[in-house]
């Protein structure tokens, strides 16, 4: 059977506000990968679409004759899967061809051989991300026309959910707090299960946004909080919901930050436990066929492994990562228990995972680069959590998804299929969206990227985002200007030194080794890059490459100002106001990296790195800077200028001071690059 951009639709079901979007982005692949029928052309190829329930959910099947063909599915997500099979196999629409720029040669017309095509099985049952920290696609221009996707609405946030579509995904959280509730009736409407925020019990608005003159307690306001949950499942009543019961805090904390009358364990535990049965019993209510979750994690976690937290037995338990791809409890400030995050044989029902390829927590995650675990890691955790019976729920945070694009590639064909081998997908990664002349050579850079990342502490997953040479400087030079007396509490998560020239000189030597650790990774990457050509160098340089950059400034500029520190610990404020300076400068770097690869549909894109904050890390910088020029050179401000302008003779000579104009810091600055070095 021919298909062509003209081809024909019958009805066959009900339109539906899914199936008709599902269609139209149907029709767009087609213009997008085949060229335009002359006009007049008479199209005879007809595509029969009905939805089949005895299929069953999700499922599909494709019937393909000469001149027509049968799409059933089982329900809207089987009718939409099919559609995406058809976009993949036949007219090679890949499931990143958004976020990695794929650019379809379009043909006259497109072959599908007569015969019957089945939906696969998925290992998985509810299989999503968790658009959290999404910072980037939260300002992006999301209204720019692209004149090759034509979308013009809600573009960064309905492309990943495409994305997610695309890869057999089915559920979403859509966004963090108030993005969730804006962007939750697109997801419904792409055919989405929606479920919540863990901090976020029902779906409900925050209890600080609607009440901000209120203290968010429930011992206080219990009547506020259940009109909330009940307004949350009357505005959601009759969608695609997966039911998130909790009672968290009103950012990412326990709850009991704003009620310090739960003092205990168990009286926290059973003040969740009985909010959540109250949630449980209002969600069946509403719907007595209600999917509902819950998450065990960080704080909840720990009560419910001390017994001190029961909830309804056909709840899904959801279990997480700590962030950095191990199933323990996540660290908290310097509170990092660790504790096993799996059920263990005895613990029977529904379960499943909360799991981060991007992670915020102001320490060591990664945010703007990739996980640095091995996908190796990754896999072994993952078949770990299928092997203990976790196969109800996956929710992925996918942050931005531009830069985690292979990361998410590889979770996705492990809820389709239950396993994968890490280099195949790496090879096969690597030739779908570079092309498979450069397979090899950019699987090996995707291989080698976690062998030089920074591992700073002694468990397998203590491995280093960028966060770690942006939070952990920032935490240092913050208290050098606030109190260089006392070492850093914030920081004794990750040394146990006394002091905070030993927290300094710690850290000093773990961004050395990582200086030339990415100095090593940026040189093989660049090489790689240099002998590619065309759209795939462009993509090369877009993605990995610039991710080496990133950690090879950062990790750069960590060290430099750790040393500069240092300088300013023995006084010598000179040397140490250059150091810094040199530091600044690689953190502008880094940020002048990603902003350089703001090119057509991404122009902007960059714009809002608010979280990691490379820029936010050299005006820190440029704070020491001034600091460390007034000790050194405060009040008058003319000596460091007289050295570094003045020949011998004349800087002796004081009978003027200066000349000329004090010089800013910036043009100080420049002056000792241009003096001190070759």
């Amino acid at each position: 059977m021919k298909i062509t951009s003209a081809m024909k639709i019958t009805w066959g079901t009900e339109k539906s506000s899914v199936l008709i979007r599902a269609w139209k982005r149907f029709q767009r692949d087609l213009a997008m990968t085949l060229q335009e029928s002359p006009e007049g052309a008479k199209q005879e190829e007809t595509l029969l679409l009905r939805i089949t329930p005895s299929l069953g959910e999700e499922k599909y099947r494709i019937t393909a004759g000469k001149k027509e063909m049968l799409l059933e599915g089982g329900d809207e997500l089987g009718i939409i899967y099919a559609l995406l099979f058809l976009s993949e196999k036949f007219l090679g629409v890949k499931p990143f061809w958004y976020w990695l720029d794929q650019k379809c040669v379009k043909r006259k017309q497109a072959e599908i051989p007569e015969g019957m095509y089945l939906s696969p099985s998925y290992a998985v049952k509810y299989r999503g991300w968790f658009i959290n920290d999404e910072v980037l696609l939260h300002t992006w221009k999301k209204s720019r026309f692209n004149r090759e996707s034509g979308i013009t609405e809600n573009e960064g946030f309905e492309m990943a959910m495409e994305a997610l579509l695309r890869l057999g995904g089915n559920m979403v959280i859509p966004g963090t707090d108030a993005n969730s509730h804006n962007y939750r009736r697109l997801a419904a409407d792409m055919g989405l299960w929606v479920t919540h925020h863990h901090a976020e019990p029902l779906g409900a608005p925050m209890f600080a946004r609607v009440y901000p003159e209120l203290n968010p307690s429930f011992a206080e306001h219990p009547e506020k909080f259940r009109e909330l949950w009940r307004r949350g499942i009357e505005t959601q009543k009759g969608e695609k919901t997966v039911w998130n019961l909790g009672f968290r805090g009103q950012g990412d904390s326990p709850f009991w930050a704003n009620d310090p009358e739960y003092d205990t364990d168990e009286k926290r535990g059973a003040l969740m436990g009985e909010l959540i049965e109250e949630q449980y019993r209002l969600v069946k209510e509403a719907d007595p066929e209600a999917v509902c979750c819950t998450n065990l994690y960080g704080e909840t976690m720990e009560l419910y492994r001390a017994g001190c937290l029961k909830l309804p037995e056909d709840v899904i338990k959801i279990w997480a990562d700590n962030g950095y791809g191990k199933m323990v409890s996540r660290r908290q400030g310097n509170h990092n228990p660790r504790v096993y995050a799996l059920p263990g044989e005895e613990e029977h029902g529904r379960h499943g995972i909360y799991y981060h390829v991007s992670f915020y927590d102001l320490q060591a995650a990664n945010h703007m680069t990739m996980l640095p675990c091995p996908e190796e890691f990754v896999c072994s955790e993952l078949a770990e959590v299928l092997t203990h019976g976790v196969k109800d729920y996956f929710i992925i945070n996918c942050s931005n998804v531009k830069p985690h694009v292979s990361m998410l590639d590889l979770i996705a064909q492990i809820w389709r299929d239950g396993a994968v081998n890490p280099a195949e997908h790496r090879e096969r990664f690597a030739g779908t969206y570079f092309g498979k002349e450069n397979a090899a050579e950019v699987a090996g850079c995707l291989e080698h990227y976690a062998r030089h990342s920074l591992k700073y502490g002694p468990h397998e997953d203590d491995r280093a985002g960028e966060q770690f040479a942006n939070h952990v400087i920032r935490m240092l030079v913050s208290q050098y200007r606030r109190d260089p007396a006392h070492r850093e509490e914030e920081l004794l998560w990750a040394t146990e030194a006394e002091t905070l020239r030993g927290q300094t000189e710690w850290y000093r030597g773990l961004c050395l080794w990582a200086k030339g650790s990415y100095e090593s990774y940026l040189q093989e990457c660049g090489l790689v890059g240099a002998r590619m050509s065309g759209r795939s160098k462009i993509l090369f340089e877009d993605t990995v490459l610039l991710q080496a950059k990133l950690h090879r400034f950062c990790f750069t500029g960590a060290y430099l100002a750790a040393e500069g520190l240092l300088c300013a610990m023995e006084e010598d404020w000179k040397k140490a106001f250059y150091l810094a300076g040199k530091a600044e400068k690689c953190y502008r770097l880094a940020d002048a990296a990603m902003r350089e690869r703001e090119h057509g549909k991404w122009h902007g894109f960059y714009a809002n790195e608010c979280l990691t904050d490379m820029k936010q890390t050299a005006w820190v910088l440029k704070g020491l800077m001034s600091d460390l020029r007034n000790t050194g050179d405060g009040p008058h401000f003319y000596q460091w200028q007289r050295d570094l302008l003045y020949a011998e003779e004349d800087r002796r000579v004081m009978l003027i001071m200066n000349m000329e104009n004090h010089l800013t810091d910036d043009e100080l600055f420049a002056l000792m690059e241009e003096r001190w070095e070759d």
